[in-house]
């Protein structure tokens, strides 16, 4: 069995266009995909937790 995929931040920032500060913002309301702590302290995203995130944001543009 393969291991997910995991994104380290400035990936999940660079992919969505997002800075650090906006993005701690939607954590701290709950509204950013799942981030993993690792025993080192850094933060991940599974990709696919990236990826449902995505798929399911509530406000499409038109």
């Amino acid at each position: 069995m393969a291991r997910p995929k995991m994104l380290k931040l400035p990936e999940v920032l660079e992919e969505i266009g997002m800075s650090r500060a906006a993005f701690y913002r939607m954590r701290a309301r709950g509204q950013a995909p799942r981030l993993v702590k690792l025993p080192n302290g850094h933060l991940r995203v599974r990709r696919n937790d990236l990826d449902d995130w995505l798929s399911n944001l509530d406000s499409p543009a038109y």
